[in-house]
């Protein structure tokens, strides 16, 4: 995907459509919309009764006629009707105030780096079908970067590992474009999985959805410095309702055994890279941003993985929205390379 600084500012509104999460974000005025991507819907009638978090809390416990869907997975709409029912809930009065006084407004979205041609058409139908009368596709990775504040624009290395729901994309940028980059597909979801599977192989428990990232918190910063941790689910064997007693380390272990294909797409981004380019991540690090980014763990087996600096994003998950709004307002200026004269 090629951008135009020029065109990207004629947008005014700025999409991410996350797995997890989705952002809006309308020219100078900020952030408006940060919500999980998940719609409840009547089976029987086809009426949406929630988005967003209402929705969310609803998963797992509703009759058979009400369904919990999930229209983005992995940064892609797979269901386009129900993404643009979504977001036109989701958005409101705010968004259709904007749309009234510009009938023909132009939106920018985030794009998984390597997206298909099908992903790309669905994401723009999408936004198409609610009044945008034209969609600039951006490379999530670099709005991303942006958004950490990072010089994208510069002819150095700049190193992202954008940690999503359903994959994790590793990025080295540089003079505003990908030098190289790996999609690994492991994400939250993956590390929730690997969470749920421990407590039940271990445990005999099963643990809802919704305990794994309160539990995952619960590992991480001086949480982690317990020893054990009570959780609540039911016993797999007489379906009645228990708690025990997890060891953290057991738990902080069963994290780490998927988070190892990340190190590998790291391992092979850094393969594919200039030497140059490599010896400038050895002094600048690597940039951890994405919702998955505060994953307990991750940041020292990089560390240690790499030999390399890592820091996490100050805003994980709203960066690469935040990045995309800069760059609609105008606030990242190109490196200017003119053709010299022969």
């Amino acid at each position: 995907m090629t951008i135009s600084l020029a065109q990207l500012r004629r947008c005014s509104v700025a999409v991410d459509l996350g797995a997890a999460r989705t952002r809006v974000y309308v020219k100078n005025q900020g952030l408006i919309v940060d919500e999980p991507s998940v719609a409840a819907v009547n089976v029987r009638t086809g009426a949406l009764l929630a988005v967003g978090a209402q929705a969310e809390v609803m998963d797992g416990r509703t009759p058979d006629y009400i369904r919990v869907v999930h229209p983005i997975s992995g940064g892609t709409v797979v269901d386009i009707d129900m993404a643009q029912r979504l977001l036109r809930n989701l958005v409101g009065d705010k968004l259709r105030r904007t749309w009234r006084r510009k009938p023909s407004i132009r939106a920018a979205v985030c794009m998984p780096y390597g997206s298909e041609p099908l992903a790309q058409r669905a994401a723009v139908e999408t936004l198409t079908g609610l009044g945008a009368r034209r969609v600039e596709l951006v490379d999530t990775l670099l709005a991303a970067a942006v958004g950490c504040g990072l010089p994208v624009e510069q002819p150095e290395a700049t190193m992202i590992v954008m940690c999503g729901a359903g994959t994790t994309q590793v990025a080295v940028l540089s003079v505003g474009s990908v030098v190289a980059a790996e999609t690994v597909p492991v994400g939250g979801n993956a590390i929730d999985h690997a969470v749920i599977q421990h407590m039940r192989l271990h445990h005999e428990l099963l643990v809802p959805n919704q305990a794994v990232r309160p539990l995952q918190m619960m590992l991480s910063g001086d949480a982690a410095q317990a020893s054990s941790t009570e959780v609540h689910g039911r016993d797999v064997v007489s379906g009645l309702a228990r708690s025990v007693r997890v060891d953290t380390e057991r738990v902080l272990k069963a994290i780490t055994t998927p988070l190892t294909a990340i190190v590998d797409g790291i391992g092979s981004v850094l393969r594919n890279c200039p030497p140059d380019l490599v010896a400038d991540l050895g002094e600048r690090g690597i940039i951890l941003a994405g919702g998955s980014a505060l994953t307990p763990g991750l940041e020292p087996m990089l560390q240690q993985a790499t030999n390399m600096p890592v820091h996490i994003a100050d805003r994980p998950g709203t960066c690469a929205v935040h990045g995309l709004g800069a760059l609609i307002e105008g606030k990242v200026e190109p490196l200017h390379l003119d053709p010299l004269a022969s």
